[in-house]
Formats: structure tokens, C-alpha cells, sequence
């Protein structure tokens, strides 16, 4: 199997511009390919877990990666999937952030040797010319074709800033200059960058007479259409000082049945065929299925001895010592409206506490988690699919935990 035609069954590959071409490139190691991240927190998250694992894919069948911090773009902000414009950063802020980038970046990508390449486009973005950029990039964009992208569709509702508007030809300004001074010739993305990458191609194609690619990966979404990534307190990250370890794996051995092997083949470097086996498992298999997607993950952002201790410390915590002895409470259909029940309404019937304000009360302090991750929103609410075949472990202080399970 060619390394695209795993990217393919794996269910990787969302959009292409030219598939024969790209095939060529990134089967025989001829691809010089860049991934962008804009710098928009102090570390990686989820969000950006599958474009790094791709470049980690692409760089060992001999590609070489270019992973762009954006230095520059963050001055603008990306309004692609967003219904309001983001909060402007200053450019310390932006900086620090850069450089918790780089550190991260460093355990998925080889830079030793000039196997790859870290760039920052602040280098040659914030020196631009306003009149230079008017008279030598402008012409080549089209408005009318720009306000048709869907980066741009949800913003046209609530009103599209000028400052924003500029983000596709500044991304596209990117891979130009990247085509330019390495050779770059494949851009790789999430789907929603799609319009901004066909930018950069037609820019390289206007002003170079030159053929480039673009290639989008499809987003993590789960089984009911929502990104994956993200919890009641936020983001998933990978930085282990704003998402423990521990944390990390309870994420990914919660995911749902329906979730648990499509993230199998898209984020971990296991066999396809082990993958594929795996895919006949049912019933209490898929909880073994689930503890190996965790681990392999937790080993990818921590390292096999964090892993080992998250996997360890979750099986001490969910299956013996405090948890043998756990009180199981089933809540049925009418406890919930929609498919969600509010937290303080679980943690009451839960008897973790005699009333919402106490739970309340107990989350406010932090004493509050479930499975293994802190609740610090009272408003959050818990879906019957999170809840699961398996149940949640909801724990009030130290000792006190109840297994809720749906009935």
C-alpha cells in the first residue's frame, strides 16, 4: 500500500487539487510541504493533533515538513469557522506564544539535519509594504471569488472586518513566499482552510507560472458531527501544564463506541490491519479498544512512561481500591431534556450532594470531577452519550465517588 493510499483508508484526505500530481510527490518522497499554525494560545491543542501525526506520517516516507508558526496571520486572526471576529493579541503575547509552539512541534518533527524546517511568517509578513502588497498581490484576487469561500460565509452574517478579509491573501502570500525560498510545493490543511489554500495556489500559478498543491484533511469530528477536542473546561491541550497527562488519556478512553475506531485510524500509527481487527470488537472489546487509543496517544504528546503511569493510575482509580466499593446510581430517560442533564442536577441525583446549591457550592471549590477531570463550570451540561454503555465516575472530595450509569 502507497503512503497516500493509507492516508486515503485511514479516512484522512478530505479535498485535493490534483491527485495524480500529489500522488507522485508524497509516494516517492518528493513532497516539501507546510502545515500552518497560528499561535492563538500558549500551547498545541487536539485541534491540531492530526495535521502534526500527518507530518509525522509524511516526514518518515522521506518528505520533508516545514511546520509555519504564524507569527504574522496571528495579527489578523483566522475567521474561518468563527461567527465573531477573535480578540487581537499583542505581539508579546503572540511571541511567547510562538516559541511554546516550537517546543511542542519538536516531539512529532524531526529538525535535525535540515530534515525539516521551522519558519515563522512574521519574518516576511510584518516588513510588507502596504502599497507593494495594493500593486503586486492584490490584482490577482478576486473580491467577488473571495466573499463566495466558506471561510468567509458565517462572518458575511455578523459582518466581515476588513482586517479579517485580508487573512486569505496573507495565508496565500505564505505558501508563495515558501514556494519561492524552499521549493515548498504542497500546502496541507484542515478542510476549512480549503479556499485560503486554493488562494496561495492560484497566487504561485499568476505570478510564477508554476504549478503548486493542496491537499485538506478532514477535521476530527465525532459521531454526531461536533469537533473532537474539546471538555467542559475547555480545550484538550497538549502542554501536560494546562492538560495533565492523566487528563489526556481520560479523554480519548471516554470517547464513544461509534468514535473509537475512526480515531484508531486516523491518529495512531498502529497496523491497519490490527485497526481492522479491532473493527469487529464489540460490546466490552471496545473498552479494550478504547484503553489502547488512549494509551497510544498519551504516548505520542507524554511519552510511554506517562502513559503507562495514566493507564495504571486510571485502572487503580475506576477498578479497584475506592471503586470497588462505589455506589452505581442509574438515571433514566426522564432525567434528562434533549439527551443532556445539567451537572448540578447530576451531581443531586447522583447524592454526591443534598441540593443545587451545594453542588454548586462543591464544584466552586473545586472539588468536584468527572472521570478524572475537575468541573469548573456549574452550567455545563453532561450528554447520555458521554454518559455512555460504561457510565461516568463523578468524585466529590477524596473519597466520595458514584458510578452513573443510563438505565
Amino acid at each position: 500500500m502507497t503512503l497516500y493510499d493509507e492516508l486515503s483508508t485511514r479516512g484522512l484526505i478530505a479535498q485535493v487539487t490534483d491527485e495524480k500530481e500529489i500522488k507522485e510527490l508524497v509516494n516517492n518522497g518528493k513532497a516539501t510541504f507546510y502545515i500552518g499554525f497560528d499561535p492563538t494560545a500558549d500551547s498545541l491543542h487536539v485541534g491540531h493533533f492530526m495535521a502534526l501525526c500527518l507530518m509525522k506520517r509524511l516526514q518518515m516516507a522521506g518528505n520533508k515538513p516545514i511546520a509555519l508558526v504564524g507569527g504574522g496571520t496571528a495579527m489578523i486572526g483566522d475567521p474561518s469557522g468563527r461567527t465573531d471576529m477573535r480578540q487581537m493579541m499583542t505581539v508579546d503575547t503572540i511571541n511567547h506564544n510562538v516559541e511554546c509552539f516550537k517546543k511542542q512541534m519538536a516531539k512529532f518533527i524531526d529538525f535535525s539535519d535540515d530534515k525539516a524546517l521551522l519558519v515563522n511568517n512574521a519574518d516576511w509578513l510584518m516588513d510588507l509594504n502596504y502599497m507593494d502588497v495594493m500593486r503586486e498581490i492584490g490584482p490577482h484576487f478576486s473580491v467577488n471569488r473571495m466573499l463566495t469561500a466558506e471561510c468567509y460565509k458565517q462572518r458575511m452574517e455578523k459582518g466581515l472586518t476588513f482586517l479579517e478579509f485580508n487573512y486569505m491573501i496573507m495565508q496565500s502570500f505564505d505558501f508563495y513566499t515558501l514556494f519561492k525560498q524552499y521549493g515548498c510545493n504542497i500546502q496541507f490543511g484542515g478542510d476549512d482552510q480549503w479556499s485560503n489554500m486554493l488562494g496561495g495556489t492560484e497566487l504561485i500559478r499568476r505570478k510564477l507560472g508554476k504549478n503548486a498543491y493542496a491537499m485538506t484533511i478532514n477535521l476530527l469530528l465525532n459521531s454526531e458531527g461536533k469537533k473532537m477536542g474539546k471538555t467542559q473546561s475547555g480545550a484538550v491541550w497538549l502542554d501536560p501544564k494546562k492538560t495533565s497527562p492523566f487528563d489526556f488519556y481520560q479523554y480519548w478512553r471516554n470517547v464513544s463506541d461509534a468514535d473509537v475506531i475512526k480515531c484508531l485510524r486516523m491518529l495512531t500509527f498502529l497496523p491497519l490491519s490490527q485497526i481492522d481487527e479491532m473493527n469487529q470488537w464489540e460490546g466490552k472489546q471496545l473498552n479494550e479498544a478504547k484503553e489502547i487509543l488512549a494509551f497510544e496517544l498519551t504516548k505520542l504528546i507524554h511519552g510511554e512512561e506517562e502513559a503507562t503511569k495514566a493507564k495504571t493510575g486510571a485502572k487503580a482509580l475506576f477498578s479497584s481500591g475506592n471503586a470497588l466499593d462505589m455506589p452505581v446510581v442509574e438515571l433514566t430517560e426522564t432525567d434528562f431534556t434533549d439527551g443532556e442533564i445539567g451537572v448540578l442536577s447530576l451531581i443531586v441525583k447522583s447524592g454526591l450532594a443534598p441540593s443545587n446549591a451545594e453542588a454548586r457550592r462543591n464544584i466552586e471549590q473545586g472539588g468536584v470531577t468527572i472521570d478524572g477531570e475537575k468541573v469548573s463550570d456549574v452550567k455545563i451540561m453532561v450528554s447520555k452519550d458521554k454518559i455512555g454503555v460504561d457510565g461516568i465516575v463523578i468524585k466529590r472530595g477524596k473519597k466520595k465517588f458514584v458510578k452513573v450509569l443510563v438505565k
